[in-house]
C-alpha cells in the first residue's frame, strides 16, 4: 500500500517529538516571580515590569534555541525514513525536504536575532530604571522627613515607573532608555535638547515620551484628587539616564533631567500647596492601589 510509505517514516519523528515535549515542559515550569513569605503578594522592585518582560524574553530565547534544531531536523529525518521505505527514489521530493529544512533554519535564525535584540533593549531599559530607582531611594528618610517612593505603579492600562511623594507634592517619574550614537571618529554623542513638545536627539527627535509623561501626570492628578477629595499637586518628571540634557527651552509643566542628583532636585521642588493631611491621604491611596492590584488573580504584569 502506497500510503504506508508516507506513514511509516513518522516513526523516526517520535524521538524528536519527545524532545520537543520536554523542551516545552521545561519552558512552562519557568516562573521568575518572587512572592513574599509573609502575605504571598508578588514583591515588586524598581523596573519590575521590565524584569518580567526580560524573564519572558529569556524564556522565548530558550524555546527558540532549543526547538530550532529539533524542528529544522524533522524534514530531513522524515526524508531519510521515506528513502528507506520508498520503492522508487524521487530526487525532487528529497530536494524539497532539504529546502524545507533550510527555510526552517533561516526562520529560527531570524527568531533568535529578534530575541537577542529584544533582550538587549530590555536590559538597557532595566538598567536605566534601576539607576533612577536607586537615586530615588535616597529620598527615604525617618518619619521626620516624610518621603515615600512607589515603584512600578499600575495606572490607566500601563505602569508608572516611579511615583514620589514629598512634603511638597507628588512626582510622576518616567524613565526612557535610548542608545547613544557615535561620531565617525568614535566619540559618543550624548546631548539631547528639550523643546516644549519634543526631544531632539542626535539624528532624530521624539514627541511620545513628553506626551506620555504629561498624560500620566494628568491622570495621576485627577485620580488622586477624586479619591482623596482634595487638590493634589502633581508634577511630571522625565529622566534620560546617560544623556546630557539641555532643557532651557523645555516645557514648563515637566521636568526633564538625566537622573543624576534626582533625589536632591525633587526634595527641593514644590509643585503646589500640599498639607500634611493630603500628604497622608495620598500615601494611603497609593499603598492601597499597589497592594490591591497585586492581589488580583492572574495578575502578572
Amino acid at each position: 500500500m502506497a500510503w504506508l510509505e508516507y506513514l511509516l517514516p513518522l516513526i523516526f519523528l517520535f524521538p524528536l517529538a519527545a524532545l520537543a515535549v520536554i523542551v516545552v515542559a521545561l519552558r512552562n515550569l519557568h516562573d521568575a516571580r518572587v512572592r513574599s513569605p509573609f502575605d504571598a503578594h508578588t514583591l515588586r522592585a524598581p523596573g519590575q515590569a521590565l524584569r518580567d518582560r526580560l524573564d519572558r524574553a529569556f524564556a522565548g530565547l530558550f524555546l527558540d534555541g532549543a526547538l530550532g534544531p529539533i524542528v529544522s531536523l524533522a524534514p530531513l529525518v522524515y526524508g531519510m525514513g521515506r528513502m528507506l521505505f520508498s520503492s522508487e527514489q524521487d530526487w525532487v521530493e528529497w530536494a524539497l525536504y532539504g529546502v524545507f529544512s533550510t527555510l526552517l533554519v533561516l526562520l529560527f535564525c531570524f527568531l533568535l536575532m529578534r530575541d537577542f535584540q529584544r533582550i538587549r533593549r530590555l536590559k538597557l531599559g532595566l538598567a536605566c530604571e534601576l539607576a533612577v530607582g536607586q537615586e530615588l531611594e535616597r529620598l527615604i528618610r525617618p518619619e521626620a522627613h516624610p518621603f515615600y517612593v512607589f515603584h512600578d505603579v499600575p495606572a490607566k492600562g500601563t505602569r508608572i515607573d516611579h511615583v514620589v511623594v514629598t512634603p511638597c507634592g507628588v512626582f510622576v517619574v518616567e524613565t526612557r532608555a535610548r542608545t547613544r550614537p557615535f561620531t565617525p571618529a568614535g566619540k559618543e554623542i550624548n546631548l539631547v535638547t528639550v523643546e516644549p513638545s519634543r526631544l531632539r536627539f542626535p539624528g532624530w527627535s521624539e514627541r511620545q515620551p513628553l506626551e506620555k509623561t504629561r498624560e500620566l501626570t494628568t491622570w495621576m492628578g485627577k485620580w488622586l484628587s477624586e479619591l482623596t477629595g482634595r487638590e493634589v499637586p502633581v508634577m511630571g518628571v522625565l529622566t534620560l539616564p546617560g544623556w546630557a540634557v539641555e532643557a532651557r527651552q523645555g516645557p514648563e509643566d515637566l521636568l526633564v533631567v538625566s537622573g543624576e542628583d534626582l533625589a536632591d532636585r525633587l526634595a527641593a521642588l514644590c509643585p503646589g500647596e500640599f498639607d500634611s493631611d493630603t500628604h497622608d491621604a495620598v500615601i494611603g491611596v497609593l499603598m492601597e492601589r499597589t497592594t490591591r492590584l497585586e492581589q488580583l488573580p492572574g495578575h502578572a504584569d
